[in-house]
């Protein structure tokens, strides 16, 4: 990809709002750029973490597994995100793996050394990424209470929820698109539930003619009103 395009694309990304057009320039130029392939490993469990990936296009899954082999979908990362950004710890080895999860997926890989560097220069920059790392934490706890707290459909109605919130696309007045990518056993790992609970709610919630899915395409949700959903 040139270094034009690469600097254009990185305009686009959420986490770099605070820097400079020679900034991002300066970041584009020290990236690689990679693809990948549905089921392909980026990274896996206890590589080195030597480098931050800003998502240009496709998706990915970072997850954790057990000593028991059970995985833990930690997070889905999806177009103008980046992931592998936790790098203000001492441990230099990944405790996640990331997988991509459809399609192909094309990233800018950039060294550590050169992320913290912009961290170092902008500090409007270091903040937006300890708030996201903060947020991505504060979204495991949230999960965690889920967990503990709230029923299997609850918590499936939760990740459609947050999933029209933040990545929902609105048609009409009430209703909300959102296409998750996921097959039912990778909700079941998100939502921690089992992949026939995710089937038989997402059936309920249809028949009660809160989401519609077709057979054909059932990563395409149709939310018919988020704030009935919401409330249920």
């Amino acid at each position: 990809m040139e270094g034009t395009k690469i600097t254009l694309a990185l305009k686009e990304f959420p986490i770099l709002k605070n820097c400079t057009d020679r900034e991002i320039e300066w970041l584009g130029g020290k990236s690689t750029t990679k693809s990948f392939f549905k089921g392909e490993s980026i990274y896996k469990e206890g590589e080195e973490a030597g480098h931050v990936y800003f998502v240009m296009e496709g998706s990915a899954k970072l997850g954790i597994t057990s000593s028991v082999g059970k995985i833990l979908i930690k997070d889905i990362i999806h177009a103008n995100d980046i992931f592998g950004e936790n790098i203000f710890t001492q441990v230099n080895v990944r405790k996640e793996f990331a997988e991509v999860m459809k399609g192909k997926i094309t990233i800018l890989s950039i060294r550590k050394e050169d992320f913290q560097k912009l961290i170092l220069h902008n500090q409007k920059f270091a903040n937006d990424v300890i708030n996201l790392v903060v947020l991505r934490l504060n979204g495991l706890e949230k999960r965690m209470e889920n967990f503990i707290f709230k029923k299997a459909k609850a918590r499936i109605v939760d990740f459609i929820v947050s999933t029209g919130k933040t990545r929902g696309i609105k048609i009409g007045i009430d209703e909300m698109l959102i296409n998750h990518g996921m097959s039912h056993k990778e909700i079941a790992f998100l939502t921690d539930t089992s992949r026939q609970t995710v089937a038989r709610v997402l059936g309920e919630l249809k028949k009660d003619c809160l989401i519609h899915f077709s057979s054909r395409k059932p990563s395409k949700i149709l939310i018919r009103n988020l704030a009935n959903l919401s409330s249920f």
